[in-house]
């Protein structure tokens, strides 16, 4: 990659709605490749802010707990817009990524994390919203896990399933989960389940 000086410039940033997520219409420059400045540039922001995702393994049954809600951005798209999924959620203002790991697989998946592993951070979709994801594997007994959770005051309607790793795999590459984050998880979890495996699965 050649050397390039990379500079930008908001010239403008206005509220366009807020409610229980935020849109902005930014007017920028930012420096070319070819040398130079762009235009002024209008694009809207969808502002999501930090959050966290949770892969829960159990590393001795060698088992997922994977999640099942409505999801609104499926509508378009799909009959059925109950989406396969992991833990998430968002990082509210005194709280560690690490905290809130913990609270949210408390929260849609009862279930206490033996080990939390710091997988990676990532943007969802940078080309129009500020989401970045800290993802995790948490390491739990899902022995007892199952049934009907999230918070009553959110809104949240959350079935937890637990299955074998190859049935999750075997989800993701016929398409069943669809969305990006829990694709993402379970392609790490499936480069490092021996690993974890060796090192969590005698014991926790």
């Amino acid at each position: 990659m050649g050397e390039f000086e990379k500079s930008f410039a908001v010239d403008e940033e206005i509220p366009v709605y807020r409610g229980f997520f935020n849109m902005f219409r930014l007017k920028l420059r930012h420096t070319l490749f070819r040398g130079g400045w762009s235009g002024e540039l209008t694009r809207e922001l969808f502002h999501r802010g930090t959050c966290v995702a949770v892969v829960l393994y159990d590393p001795v049954n060698d088992t997922v707990a994977l999640i099942e809600q409505f999801r609104v951005g499926a509508l378009k798209f799909k009959a059925d817009p109950w989406l396969l999924e992991i833990v998430a959620g968002a990082v509210e203002e005194g709280e560690s990524p690490q905290e809130v790991a913990r609270r949210e697989a408390r929260e849609e998946a009862g279930c206490e994390i033996e080990h939390l592993i710091r997988v990676n951070e990532f943007f969802t979709t940078p080309g129009g919203s500020s989401e970045k994801i800290t993802l995790f594997c948490g390491i739990v007994d899902t022995a007892k896990l199952g049934g009907f959770h999230g918070l009553a005051e959110e809104d949240e309607d959350i079935r937890v399933e637990v299955v074998d790793f190859d049935e999750a795999w075997g989800l993701l590459e016929n398409g069943v989960i669809d969305s990006a984050i829990p694709i993402i998880a379970l392609q790490w979890l499936a480069m490092n389940r021996a690993r974890l495996r060796l090192e969590y699965g005698a014991s926790y």
